[in-house]
């Protein structure tokens, strides 16, 4: 099927946009997501024919700005997206770069904030919940280790559901400027362990915290853990070793929510 409206094809001397700077994104909240926030990001739409009412303010705006959108059978939703749960949508958008640590807390407001240290946390989905949960709770960013290669994905970003756009990723510098730099700005460090830590619920939370999450399975480096302020643990039944990562992230955050009500 034809594209329902294409852009102007780029001149030979302007470079061909790079694949990687793009997102494919899909499911209704996510696309709606960055429609909402940045539109100027869309590049390509695909939609189901069922999908129409719900988008005609994005197909506006598509019409509007030369943005082509094509609709499509459901077969070629599931090739587009790799996944059966694209919920009747495609994106491609261009991805947003993580902020330098230094320009992030530069444009920090005062009071309190709660933010996110992803020490090798790498499954897609729980990324995606942890975006939801950090969304849900208000989450200043979150923060990734200078040289990991954690990204938004688009399985990540249905997950989500809309909060890969609320909640900004930020990339740190080497570590001990970076805890330099927290510190500098009145946050406290709390490493989360599965075991040998303080009782969440029983510790007096700081008003500007950092959460420190491990990989399940190795967890977090044990030298970073021997930095944080903080050591907390979840208290549970004992019936399971532990929450998952992206479980335990919404009870931490939870408990800050509260603490800093």
């Amino acid at each position: 099927m034809r594209w329902r409206c294409s852009r102007p094809r780029p001149r030979r001397r302007v470079a061909m946009r790079n694949r990687d700077a793009e997102l494919r994104i899909y499911g209704l909240n996510a696309v709606r997501a960055v429609f909402a926030r940045r539109p100027q990001a869309l590049r390509k739409l695909y939609l189901a024919e069922a999908r129409i009412p719900q988008l005609k303010p994005l197909l506006k705006w598509c019409v509007a700005h030369r943005i082509g959108y094509r609709v499509v059978a459901e077969a070629d939703l599931h090739k587009l997206a790799a996944s059966a749960h694209h919920e009747g949508v495609v994106a491609d958008v261009l991805r947003e770069e993580p902020r330098p640590l230094s320009s992030w807390l530069r444009d920090l407001p005062p009071g309190p904030q709660c933010v996110l240290w992803l020490d090798g946390v790498g499954n897609p989905h729980n990324l995606g919940a942890i975006l939801r949960s950090a969304a849900h709770f208000g989450v200043a960013a979150l923060l990734l280790p200078k040289h990991s290669t954690l990204a938004l994905s688009g399985a990540a970003a249905r997950v989500a559901e809309g909060g890969a756009e609320a909640v900004p990723l930020v990339r740190l510098g080497h570590e001990d400027d970076s805890l330099a730099q927290l510190r500098g700005a009145g946050f406290q460090l709390a490493a989360t362990v599965v075991r040998g830590g303080d009782d969440l619920f029983c510790t007096p939370l700081p008003l500007r915290l950092v959460y420190v999450l491990g990989a399940e399975g190795p967890g977090m480096s044990p030298a970073l853990a021997a930095t944080c302020d903080l050591r907390l643990s979840i208290p549970g039944s004992g019936a399971v070793e532990s929450l998952n990562v992206a479980a335990a992230t919404a009870v931490l955050l939870a408990q800050w929510a509260a603490r800093a009500a």
